[in-house]
C-alpha cells in the first residue's frame, strides 16, 4: 500500500504561508516553490540505497558512503511541475529530466493528455513525478499510468498542496506509488480548486493571469 507522508518543517510551513498570500507575485512565488521542492526532497530521497567506497582524507584512509548506482529521473506535469524542477536539480545535479503534459479540460475538470518526453531509460530509475497541486488527482493518476506504460516500477509522487479527494485517489488507483505533500488542505469547490489552496500555480509561477 503506498504511504502518505506530509513533509511539514518548520521552514517549509512558512515559506507556504507566504506562497499563498494573494499579494505574492510571480518572481517570489516561483522562487519559494524551488526552495520548498528542495527542502521536500531532503525527505523523498532519505531511502536511496547507499554502498560503501574506498577514500584517501587528509589524515587517513577510509570507508565512506556514497549512493549506489540507482539512478533518478525528475518528470514534471507541465506545466505548473516545471516549478519544482530546478529544487530537485540542486539536490541531484545528474536526474534526468522528463516531461508530461496534461491540462484540466475547464468544462469536464478531467486531465487532457498533449505531451510526453521521457528519457530512453526511464523504466531503470527511480522517478519522481511532481505537481505542485494535487486536487482531483486526475493528472497525477493519468501521468503515473502513463510512467507505468513506459515501464517505471519505482514511482515517487511529489505535490505542495493536496486535499482528500486527491489523495483517496491517487491511492486507491495507484496502490504502489509513496505520496509526499507539504500541506492537506481541507476539500475542493465546485470548480475543483483546493480550498484554502494557493490558486492556481500554473498562472502565479508565470505570471499568466
Amino acid at each position: 500500500m503506498s504511504t502518505l507522508h506530509l513533509v511539514d518543517h518548520p521552514l517549509i510551513q512558512h515559506k507556504l504561508s507566504i506562497m499563498r498570500n494573494r499579494k505574492t507575485g510571480s518572481k517570489d512565488f516561483r522562487e519559494l516553490l524551488s526552495e520548498i521542492a528542495m527542502l521536500m526532497g531532503y525527505e523523498l530521497t532519505r531511502d536511496l540505497p547507499l554502498e560503501d567506497i574506498q577514500i584517501e582524507t587528509p589524515i587517513c584512509k577510509m570507508t565512506a558512503k556514497t549512493i549506489s548506482g540507482k539512478k533518478l529521473a525528475i518528470v514534471p506535469i507541465l506545466r505548473a511541475g516545471l516549478g519544482m524542477v530546478d529544487g530537485l536539480q540542486k539536490l541531484v545535479p545528474v536526474a534526468k529530466v522528463g516531461h508530461i503534459g496534461l491540462y484540466r479540460d475547464p468544462e469536464t475538470h478531467m486531465p487532457v493528455e498533449y505531451y510526453c518526453k521521457l528519457p530512453h531509460d526511464i523504466e531503470d530509475r527511480i522517478v519522481i513525478l511532481v505537481d505542485p497541486m494535487l486536487a482531483t488527482g486526475g493528472s497525477a493518476c493519468d501521468a503515473l499510468a502513463m510512467l507505468k506504460s513506459h515501464g517505471c516500477q519505482n514511482i515517487r509522487f511529489m505535490a505542495l498542496v493536496g486535499c482528500p479527494e486527491g489523495a483517496d485517489r491517487v491511492m486507491k488507483e495507484h496502490p504502489d506509488v509513496d505520496i509526499y505533500i507539504a500541506a492537506m488542505d481541507e476539500r475542493l469547490n465546485e470548480n475543483a480548486y483546493i480550498v484554502p489552496g494557493l490558486g492556481d500555480a500554473g498562472d502565479r509561477i508565470f505570471g499568466t493571469k
